[in-house]
């Protein structure tokens, strides 16, 4: 293949993901790329208090998909150590820069827990996860890329024991797809592996 044909499919692929990125609600600052972001801090999730169960999971998921975009994996028990006193119940409320100097990242991801029900009924409950993503510089405190997604996954059954199992099987891979979806619309870190 040559040379303008390898053009041609790869911005053929990127308008398709960029279409496909473009259904969930995100923002994004225009020069990104050159913004040299490697390293992120995943803070605690806010907003999980009365989940924190599932909080932790989401952290934890965010760690993990950015390792898969390329982006350095930074132990969780490490970022909470160092920010010790900083964080209090979520994460939200530490400032970014404060977070850079203790930490030395170039971002921190603050993410936030909207919804989290495994709701039950008497022939079908939903699953509804809602999550929303701020990552900002931890030089100037700007942000630099906002996302908010949510899923619902309905279950159906005969009882209300079978429904209670039916929304606790589906609840991680909800939670899963909650972030793998909003991350699709952050590009990916400097040690990604080709496409």
């Amino acid at each position: 293949m040559g040379r303008t044909a390898t053009a041609f499919v790869f911005s053929l692929a990127l308008f398709f993901l960029a279409g496909c990125a473009a259904k969930i609600p995100h923002a994004i600052v225009p020069d990104y790329d050159k913004r040299g972001t490697r390293l992120i801090a995943v803070m605690p999730v806010a907003g999980g208090a009365s989940d924190r169960r599932s909080a932790q999971m989401l952290r934890s998921k965010l760690v993990e998909e950015l390792y898969f975009k390329g982006y350095p994996r930074i132990p969780l028990n490490v970022i909470d150590e160092r920010l010790a006193g900083m964080t209090g119940a979520g994460g939200g409320n530490v400032d970014p820069k404060a977070v850079g100097e203790r930490l030395t990242v170039d971002a921190v991801l603050y993410p936030v827990l909207k919804q989290s029900d495994r709701g039950g009924g008497v022939l079908a409950a939903a699953t509804a996860v809602e999550a929303e993503f701020e990552l900002r510089s931890a030089t100037t405190g700007e942000t630099l890329w906002h996302a908010r997604h949510r899923v619902t996954n309905r279950s159906f059954g005969f009882s209300r024991k079978q429904l209670e199992l039916k929304t606790s099987l589906v609840y991680e891979p909800v939670l899963q797809e909650v972030v793998i979806r909003a991350l699709e619309t952050l590009p990916d870190g400097p040690d990604a592996v080709g496409p």
